[in-house]
């Protein structure tokens, strides 16, 4: 049986803080899961959005440096983060897009018209993907703006742009479980037949392209899901083996964490669902409070001094 269960979390860069906060709560909706800080930057956010319940596979974070440079999309980086809503619901965010002056693309069909989606890109530039599903029944973030049948679900999946795809193809089907399910044209789609949701990764092949920059309005890492800490460092011992070059385990307080660089240079995570956005403040208080790592409690009024006030 295959470990990976699909995608756990999409963690990006952002610029200002309030900007990120404000898109992502009151344009498209999601839920404010936790307030907290980088692990490496203490005197930075780490802000994380999701579902109603803030479970794995809805999960997409920030780490928001104001000031900080223009990423550029490119190869060995994934370049589109794929939202899913529920089918029926496109014409709704167009309208709602373009009332909150965001730039988006019309509705477009791909995979000879079984899907159809809209692209976006948030405040710095991040591209995004609302793509019209059935079935999924996620239990999505209420918002008084947003009808349930229009809301947010979770994550449908990932792009990632690259050279050449085989080697990552191999890595995903041969180690994460995934199958190659559809291809048009230069995009390949992975599944995993693992999960329901947030289960598809597709690689689009662009030699051309230049490779991207980290900065602002690009994804960090992407983090593929394990159930928990057998499974993940199972993983690790394949991966390993594979002579991929990963770390130890991590403790990021809500998941444990391995990390490693995929064939095409993309930073790939494996996040377990243990412990949880619970262990430290109970559902119905999600995101309510600033949240420190332990190792950083005893900095928290220097901390919070310098960290911007959201609102």
């Amino acid at each position: 049986m295959a470990l990976i269960k699909g995608l756990h979390h999409i963690t990006a860069i952002a610029g200002n803080a309030q900007r990120n906060f404000d898109f992502y709560t009151k344009v498209l909706g999601l839920r404010f899961v936790k307030k907290t800080v980088n692990f490496d930057d203490p005197k930075t956010y780490h802000l994380y959005y999701g579902n109603q319940t803030a479970e794995p596979g809805t999960i997409l974070t920030f780490f928001p440096w104001e000031g900080i440079q223009q990423g550029r999309h490119g190869t060995g980086q994934a370049t589109e983060t794929m939202f899913a809503v529920p089918a029926g619901s496109l014409d709704f965010w167009t309208q709602r897009l373009k009332q909150h002056n965001v730039l988006y693309n019309n509705p477009a069909k791909r995979f000879g018209g079984a899907e159809e989606s809209v692209t976006l890109l948030d405040p710095d530039g991040l591209k995004l993907q609302l793509v019209a599903v059935s079935g999924d029944e996620r239990p999505f973030a209420v918002h008084p703006d947003i009808p349930a049948e229009h809301a947010i679900r979770g994550f449908y999946g990932v792009t990632i742009s690259c050279t050449d795809h085989e080697r990552t193809a191999t890595l995903l089907t041969k180690t994460f479980g995934y199958a190659l399910t559809a291809q048009e044209v230069n995009v390949y789609r992975y599944t995993t037949p693992e999960v329901r949701t947030a289960a598809v990764v597709d690689l689009v092949v662009v030699p051309d392209e230049k490779r991207g920059l980290s900065g602002g309005g690009t994804v960090h890492h992407v983090a593929f899901r394990a159930f928990n800490d057998a499974d993940e460092m199972a993983l690790r011992e394949t991966l390993v083996q594979q002579g991929f070059e990963v770390t130890p385990q991590i403790d990021r307080q809500y998941f444990h964490s391995l990390y490693f660089r995929e064939p095409g240079g993309v930073l790939f995570e494996i996040a377990t669902d243990n412990p949880g956005f619970t262990v430290d403040e109970s559902l119905e208080a999600l995101g309510s409070t600033l949240k420190l790592p332990k190792q950083y409690e005893a900095h928290r009024a220097e901390i919070e001094a310098v960290l911007p006030a959201l609102a």
